[in-house]
């Protein structure tokens, strides 16, 4: 077996068999071949994944290649961000390819076709063609100009291509079978009349091939052994195999098209044209936006690359559609943060701590790990004084004996530092906590080796000194839709699923370790969850994101309802 041992998936299995049968392992040759009209979500992460990862497993090039045949639609943005994308998820491509690089040939191919009486210009409206193509049950009929001679076609195509006719006035259709009980070989489309700037080929071609026509031949000048699609895909096989015999050698290798399933990502959209929609209708900030499905937005967020291939590769592949909770994907990324990532304190709900009798004006600083995680163990020191930030909802006035956090009368430790016991409470007129008095056992300093501080006691809270903390915007996402299939109803818009409170905009106190962290940093807040600096941080104000909790709270709160 070429793969290292492990059980095989199905595409795995298919290209077994034709190693076995005959094809040679350096023929070998896969690709990932995205549109440039937009940013790759999480869907496209698997594609990712499965692609090169199969590069990887049997040591066989895989391309990047652009499907770039709608200018319409397409831009160098989306290119560059689609190159950032798949190097950060720790991939390097064998070749950068364009759909476009192959327009010529395509061309030349297409002459040749129309040469043998294999396509024609067509000059019906969309409304007329889609009309005589008949139904799933019903066969299509010809097409008026579906006889055009072979030299009218010829002028009529070359016109086309030099621009001569409006977008709409002609199409070109491969001649196949106009009753074929696969709609897809009824005569389709191979090019259309698109007036548009290209981003690579700029104003040469008025013609832009279709997918179907350009995909599976750009399979075949790269030589791709193995081309892999999503679902939506088997009817096109068809068509992909017709198109190869109109132009194959025999001494080249012939690609084969396989189909494997979406998995589809709960709580979320992973269409391309409602991400889109998304950003253009202002529901979130950009392409890049931490609570959007897309790589960028997830990068954004503080997800790593790690997590993200050991989430595709725990979902594995399968033939049928499915669609997969996020909270196994959030699980990958907690899984892999608890292991790589510091522990540092901040406080983000605040209520000030005075101890009482800890000496005015004193400051120490105390030793902290880093990471429990960690082979060989870094600490950090943390400062410490009489006032000191915690949380609010670790401090009950009156509690019952199930609750572990500081109470009036009982004793907690302060993680790093001191035994505490809360004494007292200011509160305003409202009736609101604005203080909690406190005293500390100074012979119980964390790691001091004294009997006071091997005393046990079954809480233990973070902190942040007052004076030294540094205040930063924290942004605190959730699932940007509440529904666990927004998609599903296509009756109902997407839109309506939208989770109002998906983006809360808070200010927290963070030790001072932090006012180094810069873009993409990323850290557990301990208690908290795990949060990494945002690309909008700067010295002046630090800004976080909050990644993932440190446990799944929309378990149990749909577990409820």
């Amino acid at each position: 077996m070429s793969t290292k041992e492990k059980s095989l998936n199905f595409i795995e299995q298919i290209i077994e068999e034709d190693l076995k049968n005959g094809l040679s392992q350096d023929k070998l040759r896969f690709r990932f071949p995205p549109e440039p009209n937009g940013y790759l979500h999480i869907g496209h992460a698997s594609s990712i994944c499965l692609n090169f990862g199969l590069g990887l497993d049997y040591q066989a090039p895989v391309n990047l290649r652009f499907d770039d045949t709608n200018p319409a639609k397409e831009e160098q943005e989306y290119v560059d961000a689609i190159k950032r994308d798949v190097q950060w998820l720790g991939y390097e491509w064998a070749h950068e390819c364009y759909a476009s690089d192959y327009f010529q040939q395509l061309y030349d191919w297409t002459v040749a076709l129309i040469k043998k009486g294999k396509a024609y210009v067509d000059s019906q409206t969309s409304e007329e063609m889609a009309k005589q193509k008949g139904t799933p049950t019903q066969p299509g009929v010809d097409s008026p100009y579906r006889n055009r001679s072979i030299e009218e076609n010829l002028d009529l195509f070359e016109r086309m291509k030099n621009g001569e006719f409006e977008e709409g006035t002609h199409i070109l259709r491969a001649k196949i079978d106009m009753t074929a009980t696969n709609m897809l070989m009824r005569d389709p489309i191979m090019y259309r009349i698109l007036h548009k700037h290209h981003h690579r080929t700029g104003d040469k071609w008025c013609i832009y091939p279709m997918y179907d026509w350009a995909h599976g031949e750009s399979d075949y000048l790269e030589q791709i052994s193995h081309s892999f699609c999503t679902l939506e895909f088997l009817p096109h096989r068809e068509l992909y195999d017709w198109f190869l015999d109109q132009i194959i050698d025999t001494n080249l290798t012939r690609p084969k098209q396989r189909e494997f399933a979406r998995r589809n990502l709960s709580h979320t959209v992973v269409s391309k044209r409602k991400l889109l929609q998304l950003v253009q209708d202002g529901h979130v900030t950009g392409w890049d936006d931490p609570r959007m499905s897309t790589i960028s937005g997830m990068r954004r967020r503080g997800y790593t690359p790690a997590a993200i291939r050991n989430f595709a590769d725990t979902i594995g592949i399968a033939k049928r559609d499915n669609l997969i909770d996020v909270s196994l994907l959030e699980f990958c990324v907690r899984e892999d943060l608890n292991k790589t990532t510091p522990r540092v304190m901040a406080v983000l709900d605040p209520v000030k701590l005075v101890i009482t009798n800890y000496q005015e004006g004193k400051e120490e600083w105390l030793e902290a790990e880093n990471n429990p995680e960690e082979e060989v163990m870094t600490y950090r020191t943390v400062p410490f004084s009489k006032e000191l930030y915690i949380e609010r909802e670790d401090f009950l006035e009156e509690a019952n004996s199930k609750f572990f956090r500081l109470t009036l009368g009982k004793e907690v430790r302060l993680k790093n530092a001191y035994i505490i016991k809360g004494e007292s409470v200011v509160k305003d007129a409202e009736g609101n906590i604005t203080e909690i008095h406190a005293t500390y056992d100074e012979e119980s300093r964390s790691g001091s080796g004294t009997e006071a501080s091997k005393r046990k006691v079954k809480g233990t809270i973070h902190w942040v000194s007052v004076s030294h903390a540094i205040p930063a915007e924290i942004r605190i996402y959730d699932r940007l839709f509440s529904h666990e299939n927004p998609d599903g109803n296509k009756e109902i818009d997407f839109k309506e699923f939208l989770n109002p409170n998906s983006l809360e905009v808070i200010t927290g106190y963070l030790e001072p370790s932090l006012k180094t962290a810069v873009d993409g940093d990323r850290f557990q807040f301990q208690r908290l969850g795990y949060f990494c600096v945002d690309k909008e941080s700067t010295a002046e104000k630090l800004v976080f994101n909050k990644t993932v909790g440190l446990r799944d709270t929309w378990a149990k709160l749909e577990s409820k309802e």
